[in-house]
């Protein structure tokens, strides 16, 4: 068991990045389940995965009468199966293949009497390995697992916060696996441009239903080999002339011209007196920026 009473703990991403490719992996078989088993709807949010008080869950997912759950636990360190007729199944998260966790993944719905196909391949990553090839990505480090989860959890929080204050649409405070980010979106009410599309191993249609309207986005991404740290971000669909040049609060934040973002380092809101009051300025900043400038009505 994994406890900790920090609540934004150091998330070096240099010490857990072996984890976090497994991870990634593993929660987007799971949310490939939930997306093969649930009614499209609007901008994929239908595939999304929800912050629990232990760790990521799918919600009920529809399978004839039944439905089922599939929870990750990063306390206790497992995979939960839950179905509507008491029926149940549990994987120990531990360092294996990712190819071994999907054959048991599997084997546990075949046993539930859920017969579910999924596309095997994982999106949004350049370097694409059919789960069931991939031995590659074996690692499993808990503390730093549990870690990530205490972030989200914070981040969590505070996106729902915000949200809060919008009156127009806006998309629920979820996690998307293909990226492993935890987001929140405000639409404008307008159409937007078609967008280029071009994200690694995903089509092009999905990408451009997704930012069918204008949009403003914020949220927490871990880092990547190209980006070796945690960041909260915010951006804005179509970005309206003068975005990248604006000046947003607090001053650490800065717009990075290769992704089209503003970026905060989770450091400044980890070691900040009032991490709460930081990032809620960022995302009030950002929203505002791209809100004036794109003469939102909201």
């Amino acid at each position: 068991m994994t406890t900790s009473t920090q609540p934004w703990p150091d998330l070096p991403f240099a010490a857990w990045q072996d984890t976090c490719a497994t991870l990634q992996m593993w929660m987007q078989m799971v949310g490939k389940i939930r997306l093969a088993q649930t009614p499209w709807t609007n901008h994929s949010w239908h595939v999304t995965l929800y912050l629990t008080a232990r760790g990521l869950t799918t919600s009920p997912i529809p399978y004839g009468t039944r439905v089922f759950q599939i929870d990750f636990d990063f306390i206790d360190h497992q995979l939960r199966i839950q179905t509507s007729d008491a029926m149940s199944r549990t994987m120990a998260l531990r360092p294996r293949a990712v190819a071994d966790f999907y054959a048991q993944l599997f084997a546990h719905l075949a046993d539930l009497g859920l017969d579910i196909k999924i596309h095997a391949t994982p999106n949004e990553v350049v370097d694409a390995i059919p789960f069931a090839q991939d031995r590659v990505h074996t690692a499993y480090d808990a503390d730093y697992a549990n870690r990530f989860w205490r972030v989200l959890v914070q981040a969590d929080r505070v996106f729902k916060q915000f949200r809060a204050g919008y009156t127009g649409k806006s998309s629920p405070v979820h996690f998307f696996w293909g990226a492993m980010d935890l987001a929140v979106t405000r639409f404008s009410g307008r159409r937007a441009p078609p967008h280029p599309g071009g994200i690694p191993h995903c089509p092009d249609w999905v990408i451009r239903e997704a930012y069918s309207q204008e949009v403003s986005s914020c949220g927490f991404w871990p880092g990547s080999a190209a980006m070796p740290a945690p960041v909260f971000y915010s951006y804005a669909y179509p970005a309206p002339p003068g975005f990248d040049a604006a000046r947003v609060r607090p001053d650490e934040a800065r717009y990075d011209t290769a992704l089209g973002e503003f970026l905060l380092p989770y450091e400044v809101v980890r070691q900040s007196p009032s991490p709460d009051t930081v990032l809620l300025e960022f995302l009030t900043s950002t929203y505002d920026t791209a809100a004036d400038l794109g003469k939102w009505d909201n």
